[in-house]
């Protein structure tokens, strides 16, 4: 019986099953994924398939294999193109293994966190890839492994819990652009972030496991290496909506002795912070020099093209996706892509020395 044959209707478990000359259990099974069959079944219910057109209904395989073929992304904001092409990376990789993506944005909020995961788990997803606000509250996780649900993290880490964890080596890079600022005369060095932190910035500050932790600590060491003081409230974090980061730049540009380089920890908030400078009529570099972190084409077309910290936030992307794919059962080789940053130096840092006006 083709599907013409049918009437139009969609074909169902039990075409398949007939046409295949298999029982209707053998079919489910077969077609579903879960429990086993001879590699002689399998062949026959997914020709018969083919040849109906049979399409599964998900909705029905998740309640009897308790959980769909969609896979959930929680990530802390979604206008930040550094999520969106992770994002792409997941996704790409998640579609040829049948899965969909759910997408969540939690503005790095923790309680928003917290209850997409649960309504995740209520959405039966297959599994989570997370990038989590906090280095230390994991209990929502807990519950996403207690209800058998692989979880992956991405970008961030967590601590005194064994996941897989997928994150860009930022050591050396954040060193070099500690050094580069440097050795161009910049002693002033503001840094801007949208990481929620309680209060101020301060020396040994546990940033969690985190991108902005360890770009922080690369100019510290950097610094410490030159001998030099790096003045922490020039170190603004915080800064995730307009408001804030408006507050955050006025503060570093507006001072009596203003920062002389800003580091912006992505590209969104580089776009915040040129801006800015721009509304105060500053040149770049000859006011202030800018540096930022995730390399997009618009940052190579603005004039000047900036200095950026480029990273493989694509591969990042699909290094999460096959490491969930990985534990969801499927044969995905163990590929380690080299997730490394670098240094690409343009023409957005200049000298560090000022003139003082009149």
């Amino acid at each position: 019986m083709t599907k013409r044959e049918s009437g139009g209707r969609e074909a169902t478990v039990a075409d398949v099953a007939k046409a295949a000359g298999v029982s209707k259990a053998q079919a489910a099974r077969a077609l579903g994924g879960y429990g086993s069959v001879s590699e002689q079944v399998l062949s026959l219910v997914l020709a018969a398939a083919e040849e109906l057109g049979y399409r599964p209904n998900q909705l029905a395989r998740s309640m009897t294999t308790g959980r769909s073929t969609s896979v959930g992304v929680v990530v802390g904001d979604i206008e930040n193109a550094h999520f969106g092409l992770a994002l792409r990376g997941i996704s790409d990789e998640v579609r040829d293994a049948g899965y969909t993506v759910v997408l969540v944005n939690t503005d790095e909020d923790l309680g928003a966190e917290v209850g997409a995961v649960q309504e995740l788990l209520q959405q039966r997803v297959a599994g989570l890839i997370i990038a989590p606000c906090s280095s230390t509250e994991t209990a929502h996780l807990e519950s996403a492994h207690d209800h058998n649900r692989a979880v992956v993290l991405f970008d961030r880490g967590v601590r005194g819990w064994s996941l897989d964890t997928v994150r860009v080596d930022f050591a050396e890079a954040a060193l070099h652009v500690g050094r580069l600022l440097l050795d161009a005369g910049h002693r002033r060095v503001g840094y801007v972030s949208s990481l929620r932190a309680e209060g101020p910035y301060e020396l040994g500050m546990d940033l969690g496991l985190s991108p902005v932790a360890d770009r922080v600590g690369g100019i510290e060491r950097a610094f410490g290496e030159a001998g030099a003081e790096w003045d922490r409230s020039l170190v603004k974090l915080n800064a995730a909506s307009d408001d804030a980061l408006a507050a955050a730049c006025a503060d570093l540009l507006d001072r009596r002795d203003p920062a002389t380089a800003i580091v912006c920890s992505d590209s969104r908030i580089a776009l915040g912070v040129l801006g800015q400078i721009k509304r105060r009529g500053l040149r770049i570099p000859e006011d202030v020099s800018v540096v930022a972190y995730d390399d997009f084409p618009w940052t190579e077309l603005v004039d000047p093209p900036l200095t950026v910290v480029s990273q493989p936030v694509y591969d990042m992307g699909r290094e999460a996706a096959r490491a969930l794919l990985r534990r969801l059962g499927h044969r995905v080789p163990a590929e380690q892509l080299p997730l490394k940053a670098h240094l690409v130096e343009r023409a957005s840092v200049g000298s560090g020395e000022r003139t003082p006006t009149a």
